[in-house]
């Protein structure tokens, strides 16, 4: 008797979270052809550890495999966006939108943590809001919405959820001075940034260099440094500040 309960209890959960299931591919409006896939992605160990004579399995190979479609997406995107950052502040960029924080903000935006099917214990100790748990979640997906749709399907999905928090500056704070004036720049597509070092002093040991940034000819920031790129970053900083207090006044 208490066997029949106890099937008839893990019926009644799972399809719960078959309705689930579907409410959620309509509201991101993706229909995958495999079921299956899905259903794995959000499939936590201690569901299947609790369940060991179902054929379950858990997330843990899809989350390998959506952590490098998610590098390689955003690397396209933040490649084609910034076309002058070198490649260690691309790299110190993707790491900030592929981070475990990031990672759990995008699983929130789509409510993961309801999705989850996870182990009694699990639950009990609040599985659906440990955000280890929700960033392994959401590189499933992408693992599992890969495998089902393909690469274009992940960037549509990116484009709504991921990339509109980059274009809108939520990154901004890991990026040095000029790549954030060109992001600045680029959000109001406001015309083409030069840098110039208008003078350099001093003796060869102890060169000081002075540099101003212009927009579209018109100057907004002059800065020193003991090199030209400190210098640099340092007249990009000017015209951040300049920037930002402008859009505060508006």
């Amino acid at each position: 008797m208490r066997k029949q309960y106890k099937n008839r209890e893990r019926k009644l959960t799972l399809h719960k979270f078959e309705e689930k299931f579907k409410a959620f591919q309509m509201k991101i409006n993706i229909e995958f052809h495999n079921e299956k896939l899905l259903r794995q992605a959000f499939t936590h160990s201690s569901y299947v550890n609790e369940h060991r004579k179902k054929p379950y399995e858990d997330n843990e190979r899809l989350e390998f495999l959506g952590d490098a479609v998610l590098e390689l997406t955003v690397s396209q995107f933040l490649y084609k966006k910034y076309p002058t950052m070198n490649e260690g502040e691309l790299t110190k960029l993707r790491a900030a939108i592929v981070c475990e924080p990031s990672l759990v903000t995008f699983a929130n935006d789509l409510n993961f943590g309801e999705l989850v099917l996870l182990g009694k214990g699990e639950e009990m100790t609040g599985g659906r809001e440990r955000p280890a748990l929700l960033a392994d979640v959401f590189e499933a997906f992408i693992g599992a919405l890969y495998l089902d749709q393909g690469l274009d399907t992940v960037l549509d999905i990116l484009e709504s959820i991921v990339f509109p928090k980059i274009n809108a500056g939520a990154f901004s704070h890991v990026m040095d001075y000029k790549s954030q004036l060109q992001e600045f720049v680029q959000r109001d597509n406001a015309g083409v940034i030069e840098y110039e070092i208008v003078q350099e002093k001093g003796p060869a040991h102890n060169r000081e260099f002075v540099s101003r940034v212009c927009l579209n000819g018109q100057e907004l920031g002059v800065g020193t440094g003991r090199s030209k790129k400190e210098a640099e970053q340092h007249a990009a900083q000017m015209a951040l500040e300049k920037l930002k207090q402008k859009l505060e006044e508006r």
